[in-house]
């Protein structure tokens, strides 16, 4: 999924900032029924991963011809590659196959994460603030992670992802906090190589991953008009959130940005929820209220 260091600045009014935020949120939020239709046209969620992020390197490659370049110059993005791109494969995937409301609140376990990652690649201290986040994200896992029914032994009632879909939204947020990890810690490198570096990770990644498990799992996709306008449409959307995304990171603070792209838990649990994709019980909604509050609070700080 796409990140952008955000900065105050000045130009457009700041309600169509949050508004390009929002479209982005709404975007992600919302995509996975694209990807399901998708699916049972006949295209797995990694190869339209792999097709789309391929269009967004044309995109990058076509407005920023310099950006293979640059790239080139910087080894230490092949992190930032290999993180985005398992971010993009391991959401995608995840939101396909599973209940889109879990998969999603594991993907936001970002604060538990960041904190972790932070202390070790970039040697932040553990503070008070941090502590509570960590605190908050692992109380709220544990309750959506806990089985409704406690039978089927000692393993069973252990609060851990028991379905491919709910490792994948784990693993998926643990990528997405690394790369806003070394996005940090790359900071000095040029931004087009950064862009260029993490939309082709999205590419590269599902299409390895794809190829590694092979047939049946995930079938090679043969070209039929039942998907191929629907995943040309879906690059176009990613693009567009993409591009909205940059306009509205550059014209408000981080905190702002990082508030307000929290909403996508929303947009993705309504839909869900309104679709048949996902339940919501008391006690999932008290776990998505620890981990968005950890976010919330990781956003102001």
């Amino acid at each position: 999924m796409a990140t952008e260091e955000a900065r105050e600045g000045s130009g457009s009014p700041r309600a169509w900032a949050i508004a390009g935020l929002l479209f982005n949120a709404f975007a992600w939020g919302v995509s996975w029924w694209p990807l399901r239709e998708l699916g049972e046209r006949g295209l797995h969620p990694l190869w339209a991963t792999a097709i789309v992020y391929a269009a967004g390197v044309l995109v990058v490659t076509a407005a920023r011809p310099s950006a293979w370049r640059q790239l080139a110059r910087a080894p230490a993005l092949v992190a930032l590659l290999l993180a985005s791109g398992a971010t993009n494969a391991t959401f995608n995937w995840g939101v396909t196959i599973g209940d889109v409301v879990r998969v999603v609140l594991l993907f936001y376990l970002m604060p538990l994460w960041a904190v972790l990652l932070a202390r070790w690649l970039l040697h932040e201290p553990l503070t008070p603030g941090a502590a509570l986040r960590l605190a908050m994200s692992l109380a709220g896992a544990a309750i959506v992670l806990w089985p409704a029914d406690a039978g089927g032994g000692a393993v069973a009632r252990w609060p851990l992802p028991h379905t491919l879909a709910e490792w994948l939204g784990l693993a998926g947020g643990f990528a997405f906090a690394l790369t806003n990890v070394l996005l940090r810690r790359h900071a000095g490198e040029p931004e087009a190589a950064r862009a260029l570096a993490m939309f082709l990770g999205g590419a590269v990644v599902a299409t390895l991953l794809a190829a590694a498990l092979g047939s049946p799992r995930v079938p090679l996709p043969e070209p039929t008009t039942a998907w191929l306008a629907g995943v040309l449409l879906l690059a176009a959307w990613f693009v567009a959130a993409n591009l909205a995304l940059q306009y509205g990171a550059a014209r408000v603070s981080a905190n702002v940005t990082a508030v307000v792209m929290v909403s996508e838990v929303v947009f993705a649990g309504g839909s869900a929820v309104l679709l048949g994709a996902g339940a919501f019980t008391p006690a999932l909604a008290l776990g998505a209220a620890l981990i968005v509050g950890a976010s919330l609070l990781a956003a102001r700080g």
